[in-house]
Parts: C-alpha cells; sequence; structure tokens
C-alpha cells in the first residue's frame, strides 16, 4: 500500500516541486494538492491522507495556525521559505522542517524521517521503534549513528563541525549551515555563526551568551534579537 500524500501550498510550482520529488518514490502517491487549508479540510475530511506537506504563508488562515486547529492531523512535514517558525512547528510535533527551495537530496531525509517514525509496511525494511530521530555523521572513516536529543551543542572549527555530544566529540567535515537545515524542526537554536545549541541541554541564558553543560556559548549580535525571543519563549514554556 502507498503511502498517501496531500500537498497545501498557495505557489503552483512549490507544489510542482513537491509533486516531482514524490514521483520519484515507488511508495508514495499524491492524492490531492490544495491552495489554502479550507480545501485541504475538505480533503482531510473525504480522504484517507497519510502524509502532509504544508506550507505556512498561504490566504486566509496559514498553516501553523490550521495544524493546531485540526484534531487527528496526519503526520506533517512543514515547506516554508520562513525558517523563523521551526520552534513553533517542533512544539506541534511535525516529521521535519523544509526550507523552500526543497532539493530532492534534502527532501529525501524527510521522507526517511517519516518512515522511520510511522511506516507500517514491513516490506519497506525500516526501523519503526525509533525512540527518537538521529542522524549520520561521517568522520575518520566511519559513519556514526547519532540521536539527535543527544547533541549537546555544534561548534564551527574552520572547515570542520564539531558536533559535543555528552560522552564525546565526533568531528566532520560539514557545514554548520547544512547542520542547521538538518536539523530544522528539532529543538535547535543558532546562537552565533559557530555555534548552535540544543534548547533541551540550555540551563540559563543571559543578554550575551546560554549556559549548557558548564559552559558559556555566546549570542551574536546578528542572532541576538531572535535567539533571546526563543530562549524566553521557552523558559516561559517550561514553567507552564
Amino acid at each position: 500500500m502507498k503511502t498517501r500524500c496531500l500537498l497545501v501550498d498557495d505557489e503552483p510550482l512549490a507544489l510542482q516541486l513537491i509533486k516531482s520529488h514524490i514521483d520519484k518514490l515507488d511508495n508514495f502517491e499524491v492524492v490531492g494538492s490544495c491552495p489554502n487549508a479550507v480545501k485541504a479540510l475538505e480533503v482531510l475530511n473525504s480522504t484517507q491522507v497519510d502524509l502532509l506537506f504544508l506550507d505556512i504563508k498561504m490566504p486566509g488562515i496559514i498553516g501553523l495556525d490550521f495544524l493546531k486547529v485540526l484534531k487527528n492531523p496526519p503526520p506533517v512535514i512543514i515547506t516554508t521559505a520562513y525558517r523563523e517558525y521551526a520552534i513553533q512547528g517542533y512544539d506541534l510535533d511535525i516529521v521535519d522542517y523544509l526550507l523552500k527551495p526543497i532539493t530532492f537530496e534534502r527532501f529525501f531525509k524527510s521522507i526517511e524521517r517519516y518512515l522511520r517514525l510511522f511506516a507500517r509496511n514491513e516490506n519497506l525494511q525500516v526501523q519503526t521503534n525509533e525512540p527518537q530521530p538521529f542522524i549520520h555523521i561521517r568522520s575518520g572513516g566511519k559513519v556514526h549513528r547519532v540521536a539527535v536529543y543527544d547533541i549537546i551543542y555544534a561548534e564551527s572549527v574552520k572547515d570542520y563541525l564539531l558536533i559535543h555530544l555528552k560522552d564525546r566529540k565526533v568531528r566532520t567535515k560539514y557545514k554548520i549551515g547544512d547542520f542547521e537545515k538538518d536539523v530544522l524542526g528539532q529543538p535547535f537554536l543558532r546562537t552565533h555563526r559557530s555555534f548552535i545549541v540544543n534548547l533541551l541541554k540550555v540551563t540559563a541564558f543571559t543578554l550575551y551568551d546560554v549556559e549548557i553543560a558548564g559552559l558559556e556559548i555566546p549570542i551574536g549580535s546578528s542572532y541576538k534579537e531572535y535567539a533571546l525571543k526563543v530562549l524566553t519563549d521557552s523558559a516561559l514554556n517550561n514553567q507552564d
């Protein structure tokens, strides 16, 4: 049985691109495409949908507000040109957060994540009991399987990225910007051109740095406004 996908986006070219990516997958099919949330609701009420690709900025109700009002939404992959909604998306338990323009390589990573979390077809040969998302990091001739939530912070060092875990460090030739895209939709925050931190590991913060694992990670001036908003919202949510 194929995974039935619904595409919701007011940009025809964006819909066409996602459909072309899905057409390359044998076990997936598009059962509908909609320009807005109202049309999407009609499809969801009348058709079985296994996976929803949802844009954020659309006429009428925006994608995240639409997702909030759905009682039993299918798994959702956000597709957008706006990175600032990633934390909100994570709070709504989305599968992944894709930034436009969406390459097939990045799209396929989202499909792999969906399959790990939700696939039911044994012929797909994927693990469905993963307790949390993970990424593969190539380092020193090995490929390391790293649980996303085990990452404390990531540090850019010249042409390399140093992934700090609780009990070890993994050094890889990986641009911090690419890493940032790969963990969008997860509880990570870029605070500086050289640092991305795990929000779940932050123990304190000031206007100038965040405290994590007993270290002070700087907040860069160009990241300050957004970083402080996310940190403040996260702290308030943890008090509820």
